[in-house]
């Protein structure tokens, strides 16, 4: 089992910015992946950023969305991945669900979430 801690969500204005948090604990595996999906009221989940990595390559994914505001980075000592937000969008308002994932055990879990209010 792995467990997720995410914290850093809150109520913040429009233009502003927030860094989440999502610490992984439990029975880790070497080379597991992390990211931050996001789902707003009536809507699908969707991907924010995602960060992968194997033995010779860790890259980065974000939804079209993002726009290069914001930056996903881990602290591998800690096991743990950050969200730095700028410049946010009402629309960018929603529950921001931290990910793991091993892709050789295809174990994956979910953090509990953490909510995001953006006010305009």
């Amino acid at each position: 089992q792995v467990q997720l801690v995410e914290s850093g969500g809150g109520l913040v204005q429009s233009g502003g910015a927030l860094r989440l948090s999502c610490a992984a604990s439990g029975s880790i595996f070497g080379f597991y992946n992390m990211g931050w999906y996001r789902q707003a009221p009536g809507k699908q989940r969707e991907l924010v950023a995602r960060m992968t990595s194997d033995t010779t390559l860790i890259s980065t994914k974000y939804g079209d969305f993002v726009k290069g505001r914001f930056t996903i980075s881990k602290d591998n000592a800690k096991n743990t991945v950050y969200l730095q937000m700028s410049s946010l969008k009402p629309e960018d308002t929603a529950v921001y669900y931290c990910n793991y994932d091993e892709a050789v055990t295809r174990k994956n879990y979910w953090g509990q979430g953490t909510q995001v209010t953006v006010s305009s």
